[in-house]
């Protein structure tokens, strides 16, 4: 393979391959057309200013093979790890050094390593960039393992201008954290963190002057815990006060019922919020060290959110050793009765390099190391209680059940006043509802269109606040006709009024 000589420029091709969902029937372009790749962003930020590079995210659009980068860096999931080998395969051929990172890189480096020329564990803010100065001296490594020393301090601004941002509905995503205080079995990411700092945060000034240099109002903080380090979000949402700023992130039941974070981040423009519930069976909490759940009033936390005009994504779990037959019917009864905006259920999935998974390896309850599976919609592994066919279809029942028109209405009916309850109905039938005109808006590249519409939704609705008005299709997508809209939605009258829930890496 070629090494870079001296201070030549590189040329460098950053990629993310499409998950293998791509080619599901349940695959929804929307869902991979929310968020640019911006762990490739920030490593290309330590790039020096003569090297060319772009950035390919496979999800939005079509990956060339016929080109010749010197170095190919690509992120490796679960469910791309296939995908991600044979690219990686067909670059080295060609004489091109490729690199491999990413969580499942870490999880399996062994299973990786035969797949590239170098790979990188943990986060790559430290290891980068000494990669990048022994590859330009001609003598890399074969692995580059990120543990003591981590921090993002001076991290140079993350490189937006090789994302396309048409491509995506939420181009201002933004990651100020890394990282989680927690440490739950079943987390990929606890893993990923192993050796060294496990959270740890930007600094307040920086993080600030990255959302000052985003265009618009609308942002997605795709942190796992951005409530995590209470000093650091107190001052972070004291200091976007007066920005205008209206977001959405995730944060954890206790953090949302302790102190007035909640309340704080509320004022600054917080207005939806991914929350694992997980489980509504305290033993199945235990079982799994999410203890900052246990003994929590999950009530309460609907309500303080809701009182705070905070829409609430919710995220469950099926198939934890004490789950039965009603646990299915008992957590989507319990999602619709206090007032859910979306919720995204999943399949327990023992990812490689969990506590999770070594104590089902270990009980002798793994069913498949097909990773293309791992994608928390099929049964990977035996349940304690349920047959792996009732644990797929209780699956699929609930996503059909929480969704129906008549569970949506039910849900919303949930809030105290017509405008909140409007709301509510909106936002969860436009990302369920209106799939074909999703659709339609990726493949015209008009993604963009929607962002004021988003803004309307998300907007605080005050007592003096008003419902945002229906408008016509036309006059929100031009060069989307109403016939063609009509003949794609069947029973569409032309109009819509609302957007989808925007989540993190969630299969809903």
């Amino acid at each position: 393979m070629m090494i870079a000589p001296g201070s030549r420029p590189l040329k460098v091709k950053f990629i993310l391959p499409a998950l293998t969902e791509a080619t599901d029937p349940y695959w929804r372009p929307i869902k991979y057309s929310l968020f640019p790749p911006l762990g490739l962003a920030t490593l290309a930020a330590y790039l020096s200013p003569d090297d060319r590079a772009m950035i390919v995210d496979e999800h939005v659009e079509p990956l060339t093979l016929d080109d010749s980068p010197e170095l190919v860096v690509i992120q490796v999931y679960i469910t791309n790890a296939y995908r991600a080998y044979r690219i990686a395969y067909h670059y080295r051929s060609q004489g091109a050094f490729v690199c491999l990172g990413g969580l499942h890189v870490t999880s399996l480096p062994e299973e990786a390593a035969v797949h590239a020329d170098a790979i990188f564990l943990g986060p790559g803010e430290q290891t980068f960039p000494k990669f990048l100065q022994d590859f330009r001296a001609g003598t890399p490594d074969r692995v580059y393992t990120s543990t003591t020393g981590r921090s993002l301090e001076r991290v140079p601004p993350i490189r937006r201008d090789l994302i396309r941002r048409t491509y995506y509905l939420v181009p201002n995503s933004i990651v100020v954290t890394r990282g989680c205080p927690q440490h739950c079995d079943f987390c990929y990411k606890d893993a990923f963190f192993q050796g060294g700092r496990g959270f740890y945060t930007q600094r307040v000034d920086d993080a600030l002057a990255e959302i000052g240099r985003l265009p618009g109002r609308h942002l997605y903080f795709l942190d796992d815990h951005l409530l995590g380090d209470r000093r650091f979000a107190e001052a972070l949402f004291d200091g976007m006060k007066g920005m205008r700023r209206l977001f959405q992130g995730a944060a954890t039941v206790d953090s949302i019922l302790r102190g007035d974070l909640i309340e704080r981040a509320a004022e600054a423009g917080l207005r939806s919020i991914f929350v694992g519930f997980e489980t509504l069976t305290p033993d199945n909490l235990k079982r799994s060290n999410k203890r900052q759940n246990l003994g929590r009033d999950y009530r309460a936390v609907a309500d303080r959110l809701h009182a705070l005009g905070i829409m609430i994504n919710g995220s469950f779990v099926f198939g934890m050793d004490d789950d039965g037959e009603y646990v299915f019917q008992r957590t989507v009864d319990w999602a619709i009765d206090h007032g859910i905006t979306t919720a995204t259920f999943h399949i327990q999935t023992p990812y490689p390099g969990t506590q999770l998974h070594a104590r089902m390896v270990r009980e002798g309850r793994t069913l498949t190391r097909d990773w293309n599976l791992y994608d928390t919609r099929h049964v990977v592994y035996r349940p304690a209680q349920l047959k792996s066919e009732a644990l797929k279809a209780g699956y699929d029942w609930a996503y059909r059940e929480f969704y129906r028109w008549g569970s949506i209405a039910r849900a919303s009916l949930h809030h105290g006043t017509l405008k909140h309850q409007a709301k509510h109905f909106f936002y969860a039938s436009g990302w369920k509802k209106f799939e074909p005109l999703w659709d339609l808006m990726i493949r015209a590249r008009q993604l963009t269109r929607v962002t004021p519409l988003l803004e309307g939704v998300l907007s605080r609705v005050t007592r003096a606040g008003k419902v945002l008005p229906t408008k016509p299709v036309s006059d929100l997508f031009p060069i989307i006709s109403s016939e063609t809209i009509n003949k794609t939605i069947p029973g569409c009258t032309g109009s819509i009024v609302s957007h989808g829930q925007v989540d993190v890496l969630t299969h809903g």
